[in-house]
C-alpha cells in the first residue's frame, strides 16, 4: 500500500512521516475499508441500516454472523473492518449508553454517544505500546436532535451524515446515495434507497441471507432488526 520512503515511518504508532501522516492510522482505515459493505440513510422521520455479511465457508452457521448491533433502545450500530475490535467498541458503548441513563434519567444522545467513541479510538492513536482501533461503527439513532447517522474512524473523528457507506464498495454506494438521496422521503422510500446503494456496489448477490436490516421510526424511536421474511420482504420490491 504504502512504499518507499514511507516504509522507514510505519513501525511506530507515534513517528510522523515528511508529509505529516501516521501510517499506523491509515493501516487501520485500510482495515475499515475492506470490511462488508454498510449503508444507513435517514429521512426527517425515520432511519435505516442495511449491511452485508460475508460467509466464508457452507460449514458457517450464517445465523451467528452479526454485522448490526442494539446499543440502546433508541440506538443502533454497523460495523466495518475488525469484528473482535468492533466488538470491544460495543461493548464500551452499550456501558456508556447505560450509565448515562442511571446517571440522568433519560437516554443518551447519540453525538454524546459517538464522541465518547471517538475520544477512546484518538488515545489509540497517541500513545506508544498500543495500535489504533482496526474498526469503524456507524451509528443511527433517534433522539431529542431527531433522526442521526454518526460515524467513527480509527483517527478518532466522529461525523455526523444524512446518508452514507462504509466498506468494500463504499465510493459506489455513495455517489449512488449522492445522485438519489433527498431528505422527504417516505419509510419505503427510505428502505429503498439504502438497499439499492448496497445492492448496486456489491458482487454478491443480495438475499435475505446475507442481508442485515433494521431500522427506527419516529413514531416508536426504537430500534428493529428485520428478520428474514422482513428482509426478503423489502429486496422483492425492489425488483
Amino acid at each position: 500500500m504504502f512504499g518507499g520512503q514511507g516504509r522507514a515511518y510505519d513501525r511506530a504508532l507515534t513517528v510522523f512521516s515528511p508529509e505529516g501522516r501516521l501510517f499506523q492510522v491509515e493501516y487501520a482505515l485500510e482495515a475499515v475499508r475492506r470490511g462488508t459493505l454498510a449503508v444507513a440513510v435517514k429521512s426527517k422521520e425515520d432511519i435505516c441500516l442495511v449491511a452485508q455479511i460475508k460467509i466464508a465457508s457452507n460449514l458457517m452457521d450464517a445465523e451467528s454472523i452479526d454485522k448490526i448491533f442494539q446499543v440502546d433502545e433508541h440506538i443502533g450500530v454497523a460495523i466495518s473492518g475488525l469484528h473482535a475490535d468492533s466488538r470491544s467498541l460495543i461493548n464500551y458503548a452499550r456501558v456508556q449508553a447505560q450509565s448515562f441513563r442511571l446517571t440522568y434519567d433519560e437516554p443518551v444522545r447519540l453525538n454524546m454517544l459517538a464522541k465518547a467513541v471517538a475520544d477512546l479510538k484518538q488515545q489509540y492513536t497517541q500513545f506508544g505500546g498500543v495500535r489504533p482501533w482496526g474498526c469503524a461503527l456507524f451509528f443511527i439513532g433517534i433522539d431529542a436532535m431527531g433522526t442521526q447517522i454518526y460515524t467513527t474512524s480509527p483517527s478518532g473523528i466522529y461525523r455526523p451524515f444524512k446518508a452514507y457507506a462504509l466498506g468494500n464498495g463504499e465510493a459506489n454506494a455513495r455517489q449512488y446515495l449522492i445522485d438519489n438521496y433527498h431528505e422527504n422521503m417516505t419509510f419505503d422510500e427510505l428502505m429503498s434507497l439504502a438497499l439499492k446503494a448496497l445492492k448496486e456496489s456489491i458482487d454478491d448477490e443480495a438475499t435475505k441471507d446475507n442481508i442485515r436490516l433494521s431500522w427506527i421510526k419516529s413514531e416508536t424511536k426504537k430500534f428493529h432488526m428485520a428478520d428474514k421474511p422482513e428482509v426478503e420482504e423489502f429486496l422483492s420490491k425492489l425488483e
